[in-house]
């Protein structure tokens, strides 16, 4: 039985992940929308405690703009600055891993430039938990979009310590990969698939579209979804608009009591 949770965009996340009685918690360490260090409200070591005490993992999601793979100095630069930051905030809490997004290039670039750029960052960030590279739903020069560029993408950095998986549902069907047999896929390209982000889609399949919807409401069946999280054998995270309600339906369907 796989862990299920929710990502909470909330002051106060461990309150609200007691309240949704999930086993795993995500969540951002301040504005998911800007440049700044990792905020932590309070003490790590206490904060760390606290989780273990309730018996909740914790994942942290880096912020939106960083992009690894820009070959934009002023974005590259403090990108990797960023998840360096984000690493060790997350590390001093006791979170599991880091999502970080697989980023882009402009159209202008080689994709390859940016795969030299993940590769370069990846060797200069310590990595005191593991970083888990999450698969984007559009953008022509998306490193982790496509499985063709997953594949070259993990060709560059797969091959390093505590470099991981998160497979995103919305962002797959969103992409234009079939989700019937995604994980297989993903899986034979990367040998893992640490954690699943369980969304729905309120678009089309490879629409190149990122919104997501509650699992039962969205595009996509949710027979699809469910047999994704059963395949992937990870931890989950809905980050859906009423993520606990679905945090309670997958575990009904899974055979567990919520």
């Amino acid at each position: 039985m796989p862990f299920i949770g929710a990502h909470f965009h909330v002051e106060n996340p461990l309150a609200e992940a007691i309240a949704a009685r999930v086993d795993v918690a995500q969540f951002f360490l301040g504005d998911p929308q800007d440049w700044k260090p990792p905020v932590i409200p309070g003490d790590p070591a206490d904060m760390r405690r606290a989780w273990a005490d309730v018996g909740i993992d914790v994942y942290i999601h880096s912020p939106y703009p960083v992009n690894l793979a820009s070959t934009n100095n002023r974005i590259r630069h403090p990108s990797r600055n960023i998840v360096k930051q984000q690493l060790k905030a997350a590390a001093s809490i006791g979170a599991k891993a880091l999502v970080v997004h697989g980023g882009h290039v402009t159209a202008k670039d080689d994709p390859q430039d940016g795969l030299i750029n993940w590769a370069k960052a990846v060797e200069q960030i310590d990595r005191p938990i593991p970083m888990l590279i999450e698969n984007t739903a559009g953008g022509d020069g998306a490193m982790a979009r496509s499985l063709d560029m997953i594949a070259r993408l993990w060709d560059a950095v797969g091959g390093l310590d505590n470099v991981g998986f998160c497979l995103d549902t919305c962002h797959a069907n969103s992409a234009g990969i079939d989700l019937a047999d995604a994980v297989d896929r993903v899986k034979a390209i990367t040998g893992r698939i640490d954690l699943v982000h369980c969304n729905n889609s309120r678009d089309a399949f490879d629409s190149g579209q990122d919104r997501h919807a509650d699992i039962t409401k969205g595009t996509i069946d949710p027979a699809l979804l469910l047999g994704v999280v059963q395949a992937a054998g990870a931890p989950v995270i809905c980050e859906t608009p009423d993520a606990p309600a679905d945090v309670t339906w997958l575990k009904r369907q899974l055979g567990e009591e919520a």
